[in-house]
């Protein structure tokens, strides 16, 4: 089982910055530790300092990374704030049948409700949702 880790990087900021990343380290401790067969697929973790890539070499990671949404058994996108890119690997992932957690509360966001099976409030619930042994489940079960 692969699970993508989607998530705010630059999300709504004005500058060359990322946000804080901790979030995906918590979230594939917690696969790790209680899914322990399942594979975590991290673009953050894959492509660190992509903000400073080439032209090049940032257009083929972000559609690389994007394909792999698609190809992936489950998508948890971390979106405490809006995120075009996260948008786009969920909508990829929705396109592709890949069920979609979201963990926002932005729940009324046409993105969110209209592509993810499951919808989170926080990163907290998530957790709790991964360690109670739920996820082999929801990706069984096509997340519904």
């Amino acid at each position: 089982m692969q699970i993508f880790i989607a998530g705010v990087m630059q999300g709504v900021r004005r500058d060359h910055l990322i946000d804080d990343q901790s979030y995906r380290v918590r979230i594939t401790r917690a696969i790790t530790e209680h899914v322990p067969d399942a594979r975590v697929y991290d673009p953050w973790a894959l492509s660190p300092g992509s903000v400073d890539f080439d032209a090049e070499t940032a257009f083929r990671t972000f559609h690389t990374h994007l394909q792999q949404a698609g190809k992936t058994d489950a998508l948890i996108a971390y979106l405490p704030t809006a995120s075009m890119g996260t948008a786009m690997e969920m909508w990829q992932a929705y396109q592709n049948g890949v069920p979609i957690i979201a963990v926002s509360p932005l729940h009324h966001h046409w993105a969110i409700r209209f592509t993810a099976r499951k919808v989170l409030p926080d990163l907290d619930a998530l957790l709790d949702f991964i360690a109670a042994g739920h996820l082999p489940e929801f990706v069984r079960n096509g997340g519904g």
